[in-house]
């Protein structure tokens, strides 16, 4: 075999591989021969068909299949020969394939490209530091208590924060309007749903009373022939009622599984599912910081095949996240809604590859161990939700590569520059920009 490659571009080679027919038709001989001692003629005992019967009426067949078997053998070899490493399937186009003549065919694909790293000394970081403090988990019971809060109705003139049921007609210039009218609508007194005024409009109102709002739709309102409008809604309340927050007692701290110790057992509880949750957040922060400065570090040039594959699993994702239950046909998602994503992702992915090429790293059984433990914290039994990640490959492969992602961070952090931020517990939770 004799193969040459050739630059077409930054990323693109093209090989030109020949083959001595000699070579090509003495497997096509062998493959011919061991056919005769298996195939089935009318006329003919099993094993007994001779080699020229089985040739002309399977030699056709038999080529093409010794064909595609050689060219795909010879260009792995040509590969090795070559020391190109390729980033897509080649295009394979025959040259030659005539019987008794040397065959030939090119075969074009895309390389990896050669990641330079860049100096990590001048990375810099920001790590939020925060102390979960009394009145932070005062606030975050608080917040699991609207959670499962309930409505009472009342019987007084409305207020913020109360939620009113109302039926409503909106006209302009006298004209009732299209979507401007609604029957048996909750609305929550305060939460800006409705355009400025309307809310505020009620606050005051009692229970089967009717108000007219004489009012303008924003000059920026989404449906433009509304837009800075004026507009008159006549509104009917039919309900008015409060919000009830839960008691914090046995049947409250039971719901969130906490069955014994009672409130400080409770208290304990959420300041460890707060601390969870800074824990994540202060490092999820961490990395996309991280992150950001590798892309803006390293220009990488990025195989198209790669930008494609990747754009196909974003598409998938998307159509079934937003499918809603139904199959989305993902064809009505185009390649530019995913394709500075999908080339974010592979250039990253690229640049941390060549990360963990340089410095040998490894995925770290025990980093693994503490990943899983923390997934399965949040779990009823945690030992049981280890024992299902262990005992599922896929699964344990996603966690080992999160570990592995992990320790990319981390080598890169021990070169940047870190500052640590003190702030506060809920300031903390916010994510990083960039």
């Amino acid at each position: 075999m004799q193969a040459t490659i050739e630059t077409l571009s930054t990323l693109e080679r093209r090989l030109t591989i020949a083959v001595p027919a000699a070579a090509v038709e003495s497997q096509i001989a062998q493959r011919l021969n061991e056919a005769a001692k298996s195939v089935q003629l009318k006329g003919f005992r099993k094993g007994k068909v001779p080699v020229k019967v089985v040739k002309e009426r399977f030699g056709g067949s038999v080529r093409q299949e010794v064909l595609g078997e050689v060219m795909s053998q010879s260009y792995y070899e040509a590969l090795g020969q070559h020391k190109v490493r390729p980033a897509s399937q080649p295009r394979i186009e025959p040259k030659t394939v005539a019987v008794g003549q040397d065959l030939e065919f090119f075969a074009t694909f895309e390389v990896y490209p050669e990641v330079s790293l860049g100096d990590f000394s001048t990375v810099k970081v920001e790590r939020k530091v925060a102390d979960i403090s009394e009145a932070d988990v005062d606030k975050m019971i608080e917040t699991l208590r609207k959670q499962r809060q309930t409505w009472s109705e009342v019987d007084r003139p409305a207020q913020n924060g109360d939620q009113v049921l109302i039926d409503f007609e909106g006209k302009i210039d006298g004209v009732v309007f299209e979507g401007g009218s609604a029957k048996g609508t909750k609305l929550l007194l305060g939460s800006n749903r409705m355009i400025e005024g309307f809310e505020a409009g009620l606050v005051g109102a009692s229970k089967g009373e009717r108000r007219v709002l004489s009012l303008v739709f924003p000059a920026d309102y989404h449906k433009a022939d509304l837009a800075g409008k004026p507009v008159e809604f006549a509104v009917d309340v039919s309900q008015l009622t409060e919000p009830v927050l839960p008691e914090l007692d046995t049947a409250f701290f039971a719901s969130f599984d906490v069955k014994e110790g009672g409130e400080a057992e409770f208290r304990k509880e959420v300041r460890s599912n707060m601390a969870r949750e800074l824990r994540n957040a202060v490092r999820n922060s961490v990395k996309n910081q991280v992150v950001s400065e590798l892309l803006k570090l390293h220009q990488v040039d990025l195989p198209s095949a790669l930008v494609a594959s990747e754009i196909s699993v974003l598409r998938q994702q998307a159509a079934q996240q937003y499918g809603g239950g139904r199959q989305l046909d993902e064809k009505m998602l185009p390649n530019e809604l995913f394709a500075e994503q999908a080339q974010r992702r592979v250039g990253l992915g690229l640049i941390m590859n060549e990360v963990i090429q340089q410095n040998q790293l490894k995925v770290d059984p025990a980093a693994v161990r503490r990943l899983v433990e923390e997934m399965a914290e949040s779990y009823e039994q945690p030992q049981e939700v280890i024992k299902w990640y262990y005992s599922n490959k896929e699964q344990l492969a996603q966690i080992e590569a999160m570990a592995l992602e992990e320790a990319v961070i981390d080598h890169i952090l021990s070169k940047a520059q870190v500052a640590e931020v003190s702030c506060a517990y809920e300031e903390a939770l916010k994510p990083a920009n960039g």
